[in-house]
């Protein structure tokens, strides 16, 4: 038997009813703030993610899926989406448009990594992207935007937690004091954090190896190390988030795993898993070919979220269709058809039986599919142009001539 590789996975059933109810509660919120759909490429010219997301990172580092085409061009599979909808946001010429330009996205990225709970090689995110704004409020409002949807889909136990990495500027001054504090205790830390030591320190903050975070117990904030403008920022964010009843949690080990990020940085973490995370990235637009522009963003998980969702037992209810049209002979049959095909071109849910079930067997079916009305047309209905209607829940019957059948729903 063929399989799915190994990392991937098939949604359906009760999973893909959860991922509707996701998707749909996304496009109503993001309606809401004013965010417009962009879909990008699934495959990107590899340069784009070595400037985008950084060669430092263990994405591009370990997890790329990269290959060279019969034109002898590098080519990758996106690890993520943000480098995309940034190198969109300059090649389509966005920037000539009224700012901020904001965009969100749905869909798969790939990479190559140990699949584990919730995890995959191909995995799907749901993200939000702001250009041309450089205000605390760009934040304010991405962070309330995921503040939102978490809530409108009783996602349980999440915590906000805001942190600033600074700036060009300032975070070279935090750098060397953590490597200054770091020094004498390298040969404990782990061999990635020995390796992130020379490349990016501020990732050694995000080891999640607890020997590695006890060595961290007393090492410098990078906090303290802002300037005034980068204070200021992370600041105004607070009061922002304030006025809006939104609980936060300043914390100085948010750091982000990607290099573009600069300033603020924020996760919403539940117990196991961070439901959703980002930041401002204001370097990120000029690293792909553009002027420099301000920006903003999140991903979220969809796998994780559903999983989530199923742990908390937060399912929407199963609804069936709203009518099952049973038949006693073939002209019952033909007419069943037309009738369903005419009910559902008028939006309304109606299934009839293209198997060859008897009757009995008809009357089964549509309460395993939880019809809410059912009805049987033989010789008499046809000859009549009526059909009694039954209720399921309340079995309660209307007698309906056939020709209006969808007036009655």
């Amino acid at each position: 038997m063929i399989q799915a590789p190994k990392g991937t996975h098939d949604v359906y059933g009760e999973d893909m009813r959860l991922w509707r109810h996701i998707e749909d509660e996304i496009r109503k919120i993001t309606d809401a703030y004013g965010y417009t759909e962009i879909r990008t490429p699934s495959v990107e010219h590899t340069e784009l993610f070595l400037r985008g997301v950084g060669d430092t990172t263990d994405i591009v580092q370990k997890e790329m899926y990269t290959f060279e085409d019969k034109g002898g061009r590098s080519l990758s599979l996106r690890p993520e989406q943000t480098a995309g909808v940034a190198r969109a946001y300059v090649e389509r010429g966005m920037y000539s448009q009224p700012q901020p330009i904001k965009l969100f996205y749905i869909g798969p990225n790939f990479r190559y990594e140990k699949p584990q709970h919730g995890r995959y090689r191909q995995h799907h995110q749901f993200g939000v992207e702001v250009f041309g704004a450089y205000t605390p409020a760009t934040e304010a409002e991405v962070i309330s935007l995921g503040h939102t949807l978490i809530n409108r889909l009783g996602v349980e136990n999440v915590n906000l937690h805001i942190n600033s990495i600074g700036c060009t500027e300032c975070r070279p001054v935090y750098h060397q004091r953590l490597k200054d504090y770091l020094t004498d205790r390298l040969e404990k830390f782990c061999h990635t954090c020995r390796d992130r030591f020379i490349k990016n320190p501020l990732r050694i903050l995000d080891c999640k190896i607890d020997s590695c975070q006890a060595l961290l117990t007393d090492a410098p904030l990078v906090l303290d190390a802002l300037d005034d403008e980068c204070r200021i920022h992370i600041e105004e964010l607070q009061l922002l988030l304030t006025s809006m009843n939104i609980p936060f949690i300043v914390d100085p080990k948010v750091v982000r795993g990607l290099d573009y990020y600069t300033r603020t940085v924020f996760e919403f973490i539940a117990p196991g898993f961070t439901v959703l995370g980002g930041g401002r990235y204001d370097g990120l637009i000029a690293q792909v070919g553009g002027q420099p522009t301000g920006g903003v963003g999140f991903g979220m998980g969809i796998e994780r979220l559903v999983l989530q969702l199923k742990e908390n037992e937060n399912i929407p209810a199963t609804t069936g269709p709203t009518i099952f049209i049973g038949h006693a002979d073939s002209e019952g049959a033909r007419k069943a058809h037309q009738l369903a095909y005419q009910l559902r071109q008028a939006g309304i849910q109606a299934e009839s039986d293209i198997i060859g079930r008897s009757v009995k067997a008809q009357m089964k079916y549509a309460n395993k599919i939880q019809a809410r009305h059912t009805t049987i047309l033989g010789c008499d209905e046809l000859a009549n142009n009526l059909a009694k209607i039954k209720n399921m829940e309340t079995g309660e019957q209307a007698e309906v001539n056939l020709d209006g059948l969808s007036n009655f729903f």
